[in-house]
Formats: C-alpha cells, sequence, structure tokens
C-alpha cells in the first residue's frame, strides 16, 4: 500500500490570515507546526488501517519548505523545496494506491473560502475545458492521470463542498467554517487532528469504493491573470496562446502536459507585477 499526501497549509484549523500563511508572517512558525501536525494526524490514521503502507508527503504550501521534518511522523518520507517539476503533485506516480489532500483551500473567488486563491496571487481564474477549478480540482486530474484516487480532502467548509461536488466520493474533514477570507470558526486543532485521523482510516479501509478523477482529452486550459504584465510575461512560453489581454490558453492531449504548461506559465507570470 501506498500513500501520498500533498499538504497545504491555508486549510489547517488555526490558520485564517496572512501573518499565519505567509513566510513574513508573525504567528508563521506557530502554523508550521499545526500543519505538520495535521499531515501526522493523517499519517497515523493510514498507519491505523494498514501498518505497512509506505507514506510520501509533499509539502504543497508557497516555497514548499514549511512542515518541520523533525516532528514529521518517522513513517513518512518527506518532499520539500522549490520549484519542483510537478509542483504540488511532485512524487505522484501509477504506484500509489491513494492520494490525500490535507490543509486545502477553495478555488479564487468562492464565497467564505479561508484565504482562497488558485494558485498565485496574480491568478485571477483556472479554466479547463470550459470549466473554473482549483487546486483541488487540477492536483486530482493529475493524480487522476496516473490512476490514482483522491480520497481524502481536508480544509475549511468550502474545499470540502468543492471536493464533494467535483470528486463526488471522497472523504472530507471540515476543520473551520469562513466567515471571510481571513476569518473562520475554527475546531480546535486536537480535534481537527482527531477527525483527519479517524477519515484517513476510513479512507483506506474502504479504498475501493474511490475512482479516479480524469479529465478526457483534448485539454484546453485557459488562465485568466489579474493583470496584462503578468499575461505578456507568461506569453513567452511557447504554443501558448493570449486570446485577450489577460487570457492565455493552452491545448493538449495529454493532461500532465497541460499541468506542467500551466505551471510554467503561472511561474514566468509571478516574475512581474
Amino acid at each position: 500500500m501506498k500513500v501520498f499526501i500533498s499538504a497545504d497549509m491555508e486549510g489547517v484549523a488555526g490558520v485564517v490570515g496572512r501573518e499565519h500563511a505567509w513566510r513574513e508572517g508573525i504567528e508563521f512558525e506557530r502554523s508550521r507546526k499545526l500543519m505538520t501536525h495535521e499531515v501526522n494526524a493523517a499519517i497515523e490514521g493510514v498507519l491505523e488501517a494498514n501498518k505497512s503502507a509506505t507514506i510520501v508527503v509533499n509539502d504543497s504550501h508557497w516555497n514548499m519548505r514549511n512542515i518541520l521534518p523533525e516532528e514529521l511522523h518517522e513513517a513518512a518520507e518527506l518532499i520539500m523545496g522549490s520549484p519542483k517539476p510537478m509542483a504540488m503533485m511532485q512524487g505522484i506516480d501509477t504506484s500509489f494506491d491513494v492520494a490525500f489532500f490535507v490543509g486545502y483551500h477553495a478555488k479564487i473567488g468562492t464565497y467564505s473560502g479561508v484565504l482562497e486563491h488558485t494558485f498565485w496571487p496574480n491568478v485571477s481564474e483556472v479554466i479547463i475545458n470550459k470549466k473554473p477549478m482549483g487546486e483541488t480540482g487540477i492536483n486530482a486530474a493529475v493524480a487522476g492521470y496516473f490512476k490514482v484516487p483522491v480520497a481524502l480532502v481536508t480544509g475549511d467548509q468550502a474545499v470540502t463542498e468543492e471536493a464533494r461536488s467535483l470528486l463526488e466520493n471522497v472523504e472530507t474533514v471540515k476543520v473551520k467554517e469562513g466567515i471571510g477570507r481571513y476569518a473562520a470558526r475554527c475546531v480546535s486543532p486536537s480535534k481537527a487532528q482527531k477527525l483527519i485521523k479517524e477519515a484517513a482510516s476510513k479512507a483506506l479501509k474502504n479504498l475501493k469504493q474511490f475512482k479516479p478523477y480524469q479529465i478526457k482529452p483534448p485539454i484546453k486550459l485557459e488562465i485568466v491573470f489579474v493583470n496584462t504584465g503578468a499575461a505578456q510575461m507568461a506569453e513567452l512560453v511557447p504554443t501558448v496562446k493570449r486570446t485577450n489581454g489577460r487570457t492565455l490558453s493552452f491545448t493538449s492531449n495529454d493532461y500532465l502536459e497541460a499541468f506542467r504548461a500551466m505551471n510554467a506559465i503561472i511561474t514566468l507570470a509571478a516574475t512581474t507585477d
């Protein structure tokens, strides 16, 4: 049994503001610990269901150097640092049986989504085959490309609703309910960790009921940026078309190629304001 965990921070219990989730924030170090403990809870749930499971955790927040290695459960291996070719999904391949998304947030523009966004702050929207997508759907489709189902998504109420709507059959854990972009009603960290452990164990015990999320080709990817400067920089990527001042389009018959093109486009766009 192999389990892949992609871990973000904005969906962690107790994380609601910039000072929590940004490296320069005065409470960032505490958030790193909270993030690490929620990941550990998922790992403990996996081991409860399968003591011999192989577990790989990919740090997927910001610069991807957030999880505290010295506090991570010894049963897991940690992928950290950036840039990484597969970004939030670095390490996933066909050898895995299941993927978990821990600490995830809702797509940009979601009502009452805590710290909602889609990848970089200069991205206004990501659309795949005419469907607006957040990080949950985009990354779930990467797992699906390798025929790996996403069985657990944890975060605020908005992202758990997004996950169930998109993936249909998936375990979710709501650790907070958004009041606004920078405010939420949170469960205690200890309760959040207990709920995540229980859900992870349940997901593994019922693994056969989860199906990979796959997007049929051709894949038409559209990225709308906040300003034209970002779009102008991203237009440097070969085969990308600029369809208007702020929107770039890329088409492929291979989802992984589209995903990697998206990462290149967004990374280039981030070099300008």
